[in-house]
């Protein structure tokens, strides 16, 4: 090469260099941004709401009502009453293609209340919690939406498309919405779930069936006539322990685990009506099918044995999530733009106290907060967690990350920790991040249609020809009254 071709080639290298850098600039100085950083108390106000209404799964009534109102007041139009859940709904602005979905969840857990300080400490015992940070979930979505609304609002071509998704703890909310169709038009969606760390997430997740498996006997004196009853408690506890030894006999990460949620009134009385619900997850839903089928072969044996009937009832069922490399790959990028979480002084303070009351000494932990990891090379799930967004993932091209909103080395999952972080500016901070995150991505997506073009492409690749939907839970209806048979003080005595 002579010394002309080579500045030359300096020069193309240099100017292209300058463009992404001006580029990148432009996007971070663009409207959306602008937005949420002057919006940021909003956002912080309504999360706290949500972490104080802390509604169970399905019963979202106050915390869906708040998300929709303040997206209407910025120019949604609001569907309602989607996939017939009172508490789900569609959120849109814009019009044509891309179509962007960005999933909203707000559901809260049974029996985890916690004020927001650094120490265990229920605001009510035996209250919910916020302890997965859906408050923050939901509220980021909506921040997000609303950010991108605001370009769109310029003159853009594009619709952002926000779903209202509730019942994801247990009730696989999302796995209803798919089955009635509502992602049908969509390009390409959008997920984050709060965690105690800033990365994308490469697993496949655990698909899982929920199931209530319901015994029915005969009432009678456990000691004038005992020989009269027979006792659907029996039949749980031979049910029961089937399973346990079924647990040999599993692939290795394969997961069962379950609660008597009624085992009958009084010790002297013979139960003639008792309930387990079992949790059935495996990395493949394939797998997940098989240990169905066994564990109600299971129930009919102990229902044969013990003289009682059986019935059953698939309450949810998720997929694993269905990985999308490019989607993936522009979340990282954006996701190092934005960076980490870093704490003020108070909020250190409060990570500290945290970590102490956790019984964790090295507050090094804490830096883990302010870091973005690296795109992590894609892997099957060995352990964790399942989720309805795997649902999603098959029907639509999708992608997922993370940003520390919980205290790095004091978050075990489901934990007063958890409850107490989301509650409060470490929450929000982390929050924020993910609505710029959704904002970002978005922008790239509606400027540059090749990024969804080879989305598209993985997805089809991926999931295979002639793929169809067929929901884990079957045609039945949403579960909507699940929560409220799962405390024995509102459960039936008999079937």
């Amino acid at each position: 090469m002579n010394r002309s071709r080579f500045f030359v080639c300096v020069i193309i290298m240099t100017l292209t260099c300058s463009l992404s850098i001006l580029a990148q600039k432009t996007k971070l100085q663009s409207v959306g941004m602008k937005y949420l950083q002057k919006q940021a108390a909003v956002y912080d106000s309504i999360q706290k709401a949500i972490h104080s209404y802390a509604e169970l799964g399905y019963m979202e009534y106050r915390s869906s009502d708040l998300l929709e109102r303040h997206l209407q007041k910025n120019g949604f139009t609001i569907k309602k009453g989607v996939a017939g859940i009172p508490t789900a709904f569609i959120a849109e602005y814009g019009k044509g293609h891309p179509v962007i979905g960005l999933l909203a969840e707000y559901d809260a857990l049974p029996g985890m209340s916690q004020d927001t300080v650094p120490y265990q400490s229920a605001v009510k015992s035996e209250e919910n919690g916020h302890a997965c940070g859906h408050n923050l979930l939901g509220t980021a979505a909506v921040a997000g939406a609303v950010a991108i609304s605001k370009w769109l609002e310029e003159g853009h071509l594009g619709t952002i498309r926000l779903y209202g998704c509730p019942a994801e703890e247990g009730g696989g909310g999302k796995a209803y919405l798919v089955r009635e169709g509502c992602f049908e038009g969509v390009d390409a969606v959008l997920d984050w779930h709060p965690a105690s760390e800033n990365a994308v997430a490469v697993e496949t997740g655990l698909a899982n069936v929920q199931i209530d498996f319901r015994f029915h006997g005969i009432s009678s004196h456990a000691s004038m006539a005992p020989e009269k009853g027979r006792s659907a408690l029996d039949a749980v506890e031979a049910f029961d322990y089937m399973m346990n030894l079924m647990r040999e006999h599993v692939p290795m990460t394969s997961r069962i685990h379950y609660i008597i949620t009624n085992g009958g009134q009084s010790a002297n009385i013979v139960p003639n009506y008792a309930e387990v619900e079992y949790y059935l997850r495996s990395p493949k839903r394939t797998i997940v099918e098989d240990l169905k089928q066994r564990a109600i072969k299971a129930a009919e044996g102990a229902a044969l044995g013990t003289g009682t009937t059986m019935t059953y009832e698939i309450k949810s069922g998720n997929y694993e999530r269905l990985y999308n490399p490019q989607l993936s790959g522009l979340l990282q990028n954006n996701l190092e733009l934005v960076g980490g979480v870093h704490y003020d002084a108070r909020e250190r303070d409060f990570a500290e106290k945290v970590l102490k009351a956790t019984g964790v000494n090295d507050m090094t932990f804490l830096d883990e907060a302010s870091k973005v990891h690296p795109l992590a090379p894609e892997k099957e799930t060995l352990t964790g967690a399942s989720s309805d967004v795997g649902n999603v993932s098959w029907v639509v091209p999708a992608a997922s990350f993370g940003t520390a909103t919980f205290i790095p080395g004091a978050s075990f999952g489901h934990s007063w920790q958890q409850t107490a972080c989301g509650g409060t500016t470490v929450g929000t901070k982390g929050m924020m991040n993910s609505a710029r995150v959704f904002y970002l991505t978005a922008y790239d997506i509606y400027t540059h249609p090749l990024i969804l073009k080879e989305a598209k492409a993985e997805f089809e690749t991926r999931r295979g020809k002639n793929f169809v939907f067929e929901p884990l839970m079957g045609n039945r209806k949403p579960p909507l009254d699940y929560r409220a048979n799962t405390f024995h003080s509102q459960r039936p005595v008999s079937p």
